[in-house]
């Protein structure tokens, strides 16, 4: 019983541990959002080049990315999550040493960000895997502690916009130097808590490596292209809107500061908590997961149609509230997918594809909607609920676990 009971808090406090890590990734990124105008003052920048300021970031993690996933596959989690972690601090310092360097400023943030999003390529992604290898074949545990860390990863997101805005409010900077910070604490904890289960597996050469992925894709290659389209429109939509927000209420609105990193966290607080519902009733039913993933897209593309009828910046703010219970939802559901549907030796891989899409969903959002801001300000959710219809379709369409169960795979 005791050992039992040692067991559960060890399982504990690694998922602990663990969500720590999409917290500061997300922390590292979002709480930018609402700081992003007041760079454009203090960096002399437009809005299209502060956009590319949360875009640099997403585009090394993206060619990282798969190149972390295949190291965590051969010489383990942890130790490519900790040097990454690392790297990502020292990224955040880079970049907040920029504030006295006056006509260079940009360019050193941007090497900043550069550095962060190498580290973050390492850390982030592989969350998904070692949490498969944790808790093994009960997938119960699974897919509660994915909920967890998506909640984690949607809660970061809720605390974002008030951190930085508050941080800005003293230095503009700030949030820059708080990532270091926020990656020491996370590397205490992983080394700490999360001891995953000790494998004896052999080095495999990059070729047959290569091999091994063309036979998964070919295999399995229906759902999972699904999949990792649905989960970067997901995030093109998310920070998309996000970026458009925080531009229209200092702009139009005039909020500023703490109260606007209030207000972009009311939207935010339904995706943390659809994560976590989400997360802890979906078990290892496929069949449902496939279902809540449909459903909340279809939430999400109906309610961003409504909002462009909103003229009230609080209905506006409440409908896009019930607009991420719907992302909020299918998040923690597509995370079960891939990490449920894939061998335990090619987990590292498959999600850290998985996360490379939904990196090149947060690149690409803020610059195509501060394009859309400059024309079709009116028609900038329109568009977001357009871009969600894709997804719709392929979730409905491409995801069919139910004629697949026999297989043991989606």
């Amino acid at each position: 019983m005791k050992s039992t009971t040692t067991k559960q808090k060890g399982g504990i406090l690694a998922v602990i541990s663990l969500s720590s890590i999409p917290l500061v990734m997300t922390l590292g990124n979002s709480m930018l959002i609402p700081v992003l105008p007041t760079m454009e003052k203090e960096l002399n920048i437009s809005p299209f080049q502060s956009s590319l300021i949360i875009t640099i970031y997403s585009i090394f993690a993206i060619i990282c990315i798969p190149i972390a996933g295949y190291l965590s596959d051969r010489i383990g989690r942890t130790k490519v999550i900790a040097p990454s972690l690392i790297l990502a601090g020292i990224g955040g310092a880079i970049a907040g040493f920029a504030a006295g360097m006056d006509d260079k400023a940009y360019l050193i943030v941007m090497m900043g960000r550069v550095l962060q999003g190498i580290g973050a390529a390492g850390a982030m992604p592989i969350v998904l895997p070692l949490v498969g290898d944790f808790f093994g074949d009960d997938e119960k545990k699974v897919s509660s502690s994915l909920g967890k860390i998506e909640t984690a990863n949607t809660f970061g997101k809720v605390l974002s916009p008030i951190l930085g805005a508050f941080l800005a409010g003293l230095f503009w900077y700030l949030p820059f130097y708080a990532i270091p910070v926020l990656c020491a604490l996370s590397i205490i904890l992983i080394l700490l808590f999360v001891k995953p289960p000790k494998t004896k597996q052999e080095s495999t050469p990059f070729r047959e490596f290569i091999h091994s992925l063309k036979d998964i894709f070919k295999r399995e290659g229906r759902w999972l292209y699904a999949i990792f389209a649905i989960g970067g429109i997901i995030m093109l939509v998310l920070f998309g809107v996000l970026f458009y927000l925080s531009n229209t209420l200092e702009k139009e609105q005039a909020v500023t500061g703490i109260k606007k990193g209030l207000f972009l966290s009311i939207p935010l607080v339904s995706l943390c908590l659809a994560s976590y519902v989400t997360g802890e009733k979906i078990e290892k039913n496929k069949v449902l997961m496939k279902w809540v993933i449909v459903i909340g897209l279809t939430l999400s593309a109906m309610t961003l149609c409504v909002a462009a009828f909103m003229d009230s910046v609080w209905w506006l703010l409440a409908i896009i509230f019930v607009s991420g219970i719907g992302i909020g939802a299918s998040l923690p559901a597509l995370d079960a997918l891939i990490t449920e549907g894939i061998e335990k030796e090619e987990r590292g891989t498959i999600s850290s594809l998985y996360s490379s899409m939904r990196f090149i969903g947060v690149a690409v959002g803020p610059p195509l909607f501060a394009v859309l801001m400059n024309d079709y300000d009116q028609w900038i959710f329109f568009a977001a609920a357009l871009f969600c219809l894709p997804a719709l379709l392929l979730s409905f369409f491409a995801i069919k676990p139910e004629k697949e169960r026999k297989l043991q795979h989606i």
